[in-house]
């Protein structure tokens, strides 16, 4: 399995823009997909963003043309770059990875959007 470390998150007004950053260590030769999801305040968890081996991308509706998920293979690290941030976005977001045999998560970050 692999270790999950998020970065970037915080606080910002309603129309800025956060990066958040996914370090992975172990055995991170076997990562499949890395993503995001995040947890709102009394709701379900969700997906926000999926980045496949092979560059495909998947998004939430809800954030399609604001957020762009990326992944640098080469420093194992997974990025959410969130444009035009919207009170509704606010929650913890957690970076997953899964291979063909198990899943990871990390602990999360606090995104907190203000109006």
């Amino acid at each position: 399995q692999v270790q999950l470390v998020e970065s970037g998150g915080g606080l910002v007004q309603a129309g800025g823009s956060l990066r958040l950053s996914c370090a992975a260590t172990g055995t991170t030769f076997s990562i499949n997909v890395m993503g995001w999801y995040r947890q709102a305040p009394g709701k379900q968890r969700e997906l926000v963003a999926r980045i496949t081996n092979d560059g495909r991308t998947d998004y939430a509706d809800s954030v399609k043309g604001r957020f762009n998920i990326s992944r640098e293979k080469a420093k194992n690290t997974a990025y959410l770059q969130m444009n035009s941030l919207k009170p509704e976005d606010t929650a913890v977001y957690y970076c997953n990875a899964n291979s063909a045999t198990w899943v990871s998560r990390g602990q999360g970050t606090q995104v907190t959007v203000s109006s």
